[in-house]
């Protein structure tokens, strides 16, 4: 039997005639750029996070991007993040020309350290003084809030804009507050494989301010103006296409349950997993409810996540690591002068983790394949 990591064809059978009928309402009224299915869906969306505006765009990479350009970020711009995330969350930082600043992770939750943002912020005033800290992007990873009580406070504390990174989280609470409504913008990413994903790429950033929304709406039409021939700042061209659009609204009709089924799949793992020896378990916070958009455990050590691993495969379990070298050695950020040791929390994560299948769809029996394989 093969077993998907993610599985979209169960969820889409359950949804495609309402698909079907939204692509044919885009073919039928020809507005594949900006159609009326993208208000609808920035509408639903907004409500959903409890936000004021939510801006469609063409992917979570531009959704970060667009709020950096409305930040202002720029050369000699110190921006602090974590190094255990995929590599956009830095990327848009380093194409802007600022610098990205690299913080170690809680090695529970495996997000953004406060403490560890608090010591960077610090260390980058005291060394850096060709840098001038001006903003935090949060990582919610694997579908897990940051802890935002304790985030929010550093960037109080030393006068920084807060933007998260909820590219993994949308969905998922913390304290009650949804993801993408944390921070002066919130951003998030519809990639396929995302627990809201759209058939293509997409992404969102989500504000309470209405000046914030404008310069949002301004870059993400080559920072136009009162209409598309006047151009007031640099901007891109980060629109969602209508199509997207219409996939997401179809599948948002199933997201609030599909929340749930996650985490009945989880609890599941929980307890068939915890029984493998050596390995453990996720934990999510008291006061956070996660989206699931991993199930990521911890092997003893690379030489165990390697033998749980091939006994999976061999079981013909598909497995996949995130993130095994984190951004802070890779070689694209060589030339900040990094080394083994300095974020050791991060590091020792990358040498462990892996994920096994996680979707709603995921039945009890292919669980227990999961957790016999490995118990074998």
């Amino acid at each position: 039997m093969s077993i998907p990591f993610i599985d979209l064809k169960s969820q889409y059978r359950l949804i495609e005639d309402e698909v079907k009928k939204g692509i044919e309402a885009v073919l039928e009224h020809g507005a594949y750029v900006m159609g009326p299915e993208i208000r609808e869906l920035e509408a639903r969306l907004a409500e959903f996070t409890g936000t004021k505006h939510a801006l469609a765009c063409a992917s979570g990479t531009d959704a970060l991007l667009m709020a950096l350009m409305a930040l202002g970020i720029g050369r000699g711009d110190a921006v602090f993040t974590s190094p255990f995330t995929f590599m956009a969350t830095a990327e848009v930082v380093s194409l802007l020309g600022a610098t990205p600043v690299f913080c170690d992770i809680d090695p529970v939750t495996f997000n953004m350290d406060p403490a560890s943002l608090d010591a960077a912020i610090q260390r980058t005033r005291a060394e850096r003084l060709d840098l001038r800290p001006r903003a935090v992007i949060s990582v919610d990873i694997f579908g897990v809030p940051c802890d935002y009580d304790a985030v929010e406070a550093v960037c109080r504390n030393h006068g920084l804009t807060l933007i998260q990174d909820a590219a993994q989280a949308f969905g998922a609470l913390y304290k009650g507050k949804r993801c993408g409504a944390f921070g002066t913008i919130g951003c998030t990413s519809f990639f396929p494989a995302k627990p809201l994903g759209c058939y293509g790429d997409g992404g969102m950033c989500f504000t309470d301010s209405d000046e914030w929304d404008d310069l949002l709406q301004s870059v993400r039409i080559h920072g136009q103006g009162r209409d598309k021939y006047e151009n007031v700042r640099l901007g891109i061209n980060g629109r969602l296409d209508t199509m997207q659009a219409a996939v997401l609204l179809a599948k948002f009709k199933l997201f609030p349950r599909e929340i749930e089924l996650r985490q009945e799949v989880a609890d599941r793992y929980a307890a068939l997993l915890s029984q493998v020896p050596g390995l453990t378990v996720p934990t999510v916070p008291a006061e956070c409810r996660s989206v699931w958009a991993q199930y990521s455990v911890l092997a003893r050590d690379a030489a165990h996540r390697d033998e749980l691993m091939a006994k999976l495969k061999a079981a013909g379990v598909p497995t996949a690591i995130y993130y095994p070298t984190p951004l802070h050695l890779q070689k694209a950020y060589s030339f900040l002068g990094h080394k083994r040791g300095d974020l050791p929390v991060c590091e020792n994560v990358g040498d462990r983790v892996f994920s096994v299948p996680m979707h709603p769809y995921l039945t009890a029996e292919v669980q227990e394949q999961v957790a016999k394989a490995m118990l074998a």
